[in-house]
């Protein structure tokens, strides 16, 4: 028997606060209904459902056609990834944002809350891109934005092994399988390089439309990080670099709408990655312990 939900808002946007409205755990529940509330509401805040690291992954895989991972973390579970990226403050930014291999949900699961700071944050692009000026989106409506970098063989062969089914060992993939596995994925250019390392550019919209739907969302990594690789270089598809006016009013207004999920033991949270960016306040207690998880879901039917 699935597990019956109650949901109240969350935050200022369409956030919702999900919770059990009866007996069952956060694997009891129906992957249908959490995929609807999660079109309407962004991303969701699961409480009180006394989970573990077991309920997490099972929630994950049955809401889930497949999951993917950062290359450079190490796993937990099946799916799960704890989150490691220093102590300072993290930008927003959607996961694997800058490459072409974005996942459509992005996981979290606390197992142990900070008991200070450290909150991760939200913010719905489809709020963003309704607030920001006219200027703004007719600059970033006309004409993609490229993301470039280097990236070490060792990350690009763990990626490749999972994107494979970690059916042949990372050691014994070619880059030339790599190279057709990037020929299935529009906008993406792979150049290997002499090292085994590989350089790579990525073109893909500013605000594109999202797994639910065709209204534009300002959903990027343009402010993200780069804890664990060399930081890209964003520009328009036709070369010019993105102006200081222009980054500052999108710093600006994505600082205005920011949320805070404010964790709690046991808590966990999904997020429509193709909407909503995420970051970090800066840790001030290195106690606490997140575990994350990426996944792609079957879009809905027009």
């Amino acid at each position: 028997m699935s597990t019956a939900l109650k949901t109240t808002p969350y935050g200022t946007g369409s956030g919702l606060l999900v919770e059990p409205a009866g007996p069952g755990g956060l694997d009891g529940i129906d992957p249908k209904e959490l995929r609807d509330l999660l079109s309407q509401a962004g991303f969701l805040l699961l409480r009180g459902f006394g989970a573990d690291m077991d309920a997490f992954t099972a929630l994950v895989q049955h809401t889930s056609t497949s999951t993917t991972l950062d290359p450079a973390r190490d796993f937990y579970s099946e799916v799960a990834q704890k989150v490691d990226a220093g102590f300072d403050e993290v930008g927003l930014h959607t996961e694997n944002g800058n490459s072409p291999f974005r996942s459509h949900l992005a996981w979290f699961f606390c197992e142990k809350a900070a008991s200070s700071g450290s909150q991760t944050t939200v913010c719905d692009g489809y709020r963003v891109w309704d607030a920001l000026s006219p200027r703004a989106r007719t600059a970033f409506a006309a004409q993609d934005i490229v993301y470039s970098r280097y990236v070490a063989e060792p990350q690009w062969r763990a990626m490749a092994h999972h994107l494979l089914g970690r059916t042949k060992p990372a050691d014994e993939i070619g880059v030339e399988e790599l190279l057709a596995l990037a020929g299935q994925l529009p906008g993406t250019e792979i150049v290997p390089q002499d090292d085994g390392g590989v350089r790579y550019s990525f073109t893909t919209p500013a605000a594109g439309t999202t797994v639910f739907g065709p209204r534009p969302s300002f959903a990027n990594s343009i402010l993200g990080p780069s804890f664990n690789y060399e930081k890209p270089t964003i520009t328009f598809a036709d070369g010019t670099a993105l102006s200081p006016q222009l980054l500052a009013e999108v710093e600006e207004v994505t600082a205005r709408l920011t949320e805070n999920l404010d964790w709690q033991d046991g808590d966990a949270a999904v997020i429509d990655n193709t909407r909503v960016m995420h970051g970090r306040r800066a840790i001030t207690d290195p106690h606490r312990t997140i575990y994350n998880a990426l996944s792609y879901i079957e879009a809905p039917a027009a």
